[in-house]
């Protein structure tokens, strides 16, 4: 049986943080990376840094300016696809093969802007329209089927998921609505919460930081905005979680920490 270390990176720009992608690669040696936020097309996206770095297998869905997600790997992916969710052409979703026939699906959910109204703000109505198609789509999965579904929900649906309950129930990633809707779409499959197995509520568990605070460590005003769950076939199979903070307070980081999960195949 195969160890397999993954990690899922909100990455803010895959061309401004290679030093900090060369950083992640020498210290935790992971075997597949997922990126979100790549910000690259296709064509620039920085393919060879990550086939010289040992990832020659890569899955990749860029968009000018936003968006953008991608699979680097050192182990074979097979049958590669994208989603266009909600039919906006947007580049949110990437999937591939993994060996042991799991299904890897990287994810980077619509932020929802800051009024959380849909009525009144259509990024809001965006990210819920995507939560319903994630919904219906994880409905019709297998329920024998062996997928991993990570990457930047841009939801924290849990109390010590935030850094006050209280202040954010009306910020957008916090809402009663937006966590209504995540517990549905887990149910949808049976969704297995990998992180919070590891750190059972109600301990704090956060992913992001915003760059507002001059000392984000100090304030520790986080969310946990990043997720890794898998199928109920998996659940075994999954033998470790780690967020790492420590990537958080690098130079020029990402908003977000790096989640890293081992998995046996």
């Amino acid at each position: 049986m195969t160890a397999i270390k993954l990690i899922t990176w909100n990455i803010n720009s895959v061309r401004a943080r290679l030093d900090l992608l060369e950083r992640l690669i020498r210290d935790y040696e992971p075997d597949v990376i997922c990126l979100q936020e790549t910000k690259a097309q296709d064509h620039v996206f920085p393919g060879g840094f990550f086939t010289e770095r040992g990832y020659p297998h890569q899955a990749i869905a860029g968009q000018k300016s936003y968006n953008g997600v991608a699979i680097l790997s050192r182990l074979p992916l097979e049958n590669i696809d994208r989603h266009d969710w909600c039919g906006k052409g947007d580049a949110r979703h990437i999937e591939a093969g993994l060996p042991g026939g799991i299904r890897l699906h990287n994810f980077y959910v619509p932020a929802g802007g800051d009024v959380p109204d849909a009525a009144l703000n259509d990024k809001f109505a965006h990210k819920l329209d995507f939560l319903d198609e994630m919904t219906v789509w994880s409905r019709e999965l297998e329920a024998d089927s062996r997928n991993i579904l990570v990457g930047d929900l841009n939801i924290a649906p849990y109390a010590s998921d935030v850094w006050s309950h209280k202040q954010l129930l009306k910020v957008v990633s916090h809402t009663p609505l937006e966590c209504e809707k995540m517990m549905t779409l887990m149910a949808a499959h049976d969704w297995f919460d990998v992180m919070r197995h590891f750190v059972p509520e109600p301990e704090r568990l956060y992913s992001w930081w915003s760059y507002r605070a001059k000392d984000w460590k100090m304030a520790d005003k986080g969310r946990r905005l990043d997720h890794v769950w898998t199928s109920p076939a998996l659940k075994a199979s999954m033998k470790s979680m780690k967020v790492l903070e420590a990537a958080r307070g690098w130079v020029k980081p990402s908003d977000h920490a790096p989640v890293m999960v081992e998995v046996s195949a």
